[in-house]
């Protein structure tokens, strides 16, 4: 399954589902979030277990700000609203999926 677009419109419905989410706030001007974005689309087709979703900050900020995002790609793990870990700064597959544990 593709990673998911977030907004303001979807964004408690996905929170707020049955699985853990993880959340990639990023930008298309982003060179780091660029890198990301397969990992990311991977990681959404290979864990059905949890919904993946992907937040544009340019078009998102009061989503971003919520979450304190000041450098972006910021990837955020929540289960049952609950933020799990968060990290900044572009991480290996291997990394990310150590997070999702």
């Amino acid at each position: 399954m593709a990673a998911i677009k977030i907004s303001s419109a979807n964004f408690d419905e996905i929170i707020n589902g049955d699985k853990p989410v993880l959340l990639d706030f990023f930008a298309s001007w982003c060179g780091p979030c660029k890198m990301l974005s397969p990992i990311i689309e991977e990681i959404a087709d290979e864990r059905a277990d949890i919904a993946v979703g992907k937040i544009d900050v340019d078009a998102e900020p009061e989503l971003a700000s919520r979450f304190n995002v000041f450098s972006i790609p910021t990837l955020v793990y929540m289960k049952n609203g609950e933020i799990i870990s968060q990290s900044a700064g572009a991480r290996p597959k291997a990394a990310i999926l150590a997070m999702l544990d």
